[in-house]
């Protein structure tokens, strides 16, 4: 019987399948804002790729069982959420400075939030597993 706190079953497998619909999103939508429309707005545009690339690694990470998996993983999670707060306080505080939204500015509005929202239950989902075992913490 699969571990119900695995991240191939149940909420594991669903956190997996969020942080991977945007991983190919935020990836996606960043490298074609890149490659048309870099000037208007290029701080934006990286933050956006360096935000897609988090959630891969983010995705992998949490997917695996490994001991080495479930330290990127807690590490990719804890860049995430650091990078949502910094980017979604910085576009508040000058709005100017974002001519165009990141996948993290006003902490993640124009995705309903879940930006704010995944990192954290990224990092709990992780608590709850032991490094190396991917077995719930006693």
């Amino acid at each position: 019987m699969p571990d119900p706190a695995s991240s191939r079953s149940g909420p594991g497998r669903v956190l997996v399948a969020v942080y991977a619909v945007f991983a190919l999103a935020a990836t996606a939508r960043a490298s074609v804002q890149i490659l048309t429309r870099f000037h208007e707005a290029p701080l934006a545009y990286l933050l956006s790729a360096v935000a897609g690339l988090v959630y891969i690694v983010a995705t992998v990470g949490i997917a695996r069982r490994d001991r080495a998996s479930h330290r990127v993983a807690l590490a990719s999670c804890t860049v995430e959420l650091a990078g949502v707060l910094i980017v979604g306080a910085a576009s508040i505080l000058d709005p100017a400075a974002f001519p165009d939204d990141t996948v993290w500015s006003r902490f993640g509005s124009g995705y309903l939030f879940i930006p704010l929202v995944l990192p954290v239950l990224g990092l709990w989902w992780l608590s709850r597993l032991r490094a190396g075992e991917r077995e719930p913490a006693r």
